[in-house]
């Protein structure tokens, strides 16, 4: 075939790609205005009826991620993101149950914000209203396919789900059993729509809005992925570049509680994003503290990098390089330095950290006000790990994902996150003077 012949054949792809996703956007839209009037009962009903589904076909699910899995082992993903991919029994069950869990939570559409009258005598009423259409672009996790669904169908949200090639089979078996409970209980199949693509040139049409017809985008991803949506999107954002995560041992912190948290907070699971990634001890408890705690990590399994101070509680510390502090290792790998006082700790965590989650451990309460009024991240903690930075364990149901940015949403995006508002104002004919 002819170099002339080969550009028509892209163009024509390219032109059927452009179809399907503009037609994607405008079903997508129509159906939000449909699914925003929808009542809880008959959204609950649908995400029962999905999770039943899923139980119910897990032997195909399990199967098409098996097909998966297979094409993922050829292209040697290496063994982090086979296990992101992989789903059996236990997790397909654990992905119907968190459907169900945000079944149990309040629906935040029509909820009333504020109430006020004003001298004119007009009554006004802050209500909470759905976002409209979102787009979720998502890699390696088939699970965020039925996360992302349920959420945003419970606030009110079509969805537009672009999963990487990695998961596409997956993808597609967990969006059928959706697609079933929308037509089952007679609501815009539509609602929740599967990219059939596993062109990177969907995602630009993605990015670009679907000519005016997404209203957010919502990432999932490593850090190419996101990096790219934060360039190139013509929408708004939910998102986190980095999980650049750190735990702060204070002059004042329990040895005891200090060990357990970090080896949490670092070991739990360490490709998450509120994994942490730098260790800062005090100077003030350094001899007593820093040792143990290395030693602890060491002993887990994990490469600790240090400063000079660090290198010298254990032969097996690596001298740390300037790289190290503010790297997203997503492994078992630690960076770890002596600091002195609170404020050099805040002064570090503010250059080179990340804004996602970071932690002090310290039985002084002025330190920990401080440290948690001070510290300008989505998520500050006191005296517990890392590792719970994540929607489901701020009792909000399943997450769509943490956004680190100041508009809007800001740390677990869940179902009020994914809510605007409109102000609904009455009147007895009121007009206003000239």
């Amino acid at each position: 075939m002819s170099h002339a012949a080969d550009t028509s054949a892209d163009q024509t792809v390219d032109t059927q790609l452009a179809h399907t996703m503009s037609a994607m956007g405008v079903q997508a839209k129509a159906a939000a205005r449909t699914l925003a009037l929808a009542g809880t009962q008959v959204k609950n009903t649908v995400l029962q009826s999905a999770a039943d589904a899923m139980r119910a076909a897990a032997a195909d699910i399990i199967a098409a991620n098996q097909r998966d899995l297979a094409e993922a082992e050829k292209q040697n993903v290496g063994a982090a993101r086979l296990d992101r991919i992989m789903l059996d029994d236990a997790r397909l069950e654990n992905i119907a149950c968190a459907v169900e869990a945000i079944i149990a939570l309040d629906d935040p559409v029509g909820a009333t914000l504020a109430h006020w009258q004003v001298p004119s005598g007009l009554d006004i009423t802050r209500v909470r209203v759905p976002l409209g259409v979102i787009g979720v672009i998502y890699e390696s996790r088939p699970n965020v396919t039925a996360d992302a669904a349920a959420l945003c169908l419970k606030a009110g949200n079509a969805v537009v789900l672009r999963g990487s090639s990695e998961i596409v089979h997956s993808a597609k078996a967990i969006h059928a059993c959706f697609a079933g409970a929308l037509e089952k209980a007679g609501l815009d199949p539509h609602s929740v729509q599967l990219v059939p693509s596993t062109d990177r040139a969907a995602v630009g049409m993605m990015l670009a809005g679907l000519d005016g017809h997404v209203d957010v985008i919502v990432p999932r991803g490593g850090k190419n992925l996101v990096s790219r949506v934060q360039t190139e999107a013509r929408v708004p954002v939910f998102a986190h570049l980095e999980g650049i995560c750190h735990v702060y041992v204070h002059g004042d912190a329990e040895l005891d509680m200090a060990r357990e948290i970090v080896a949490n907070a670092k070991m739990r699971r360490t490709g998450i994003c509120g994994a942490a990634e730098t260790l800062l001890v005090d100077a003030a408890c350094a001899s007593s503290h820093l040792a143990a705690i290395v030693r602890d990590l060491l002993d887990a399994g994990c490469e600790v990098r240090g400063d000079a101070e660090t290198c010298a509680t254990d032969a097996r510390v690596i001298a740390a390089e300037d790289s190290d502090w503010g790297c997203e290792f997503l492994g078992p790998i630690i960076a770890a330095r002596v600091v002195h006082g609170l404020d050099d700790a805040m002064a570090h965590i503010a250059t080179c950290g990340s804004n996602h989650t970071d932690a002090i451990i310290t039985n002084d309460a002025e330190a920990a006000a401080r440290f948690l009024n001070e510290v300008d991240s989505a998520i500050v903690m006191h005296n517990c790990s890392t590792q719970f930075a994540d929607g489901g364990e701020f009792g909000m149901g399943a997450e769509i994902g943490i956004a680190t940015g100041r508009f809007h949403a800001r740390g677990p995006v869940g179902l009020e996150q994914l809510t605007s508002f409109k102000y609904a104002v009455r009147g007895a004919g009121q007009v206003r003077p000239k």
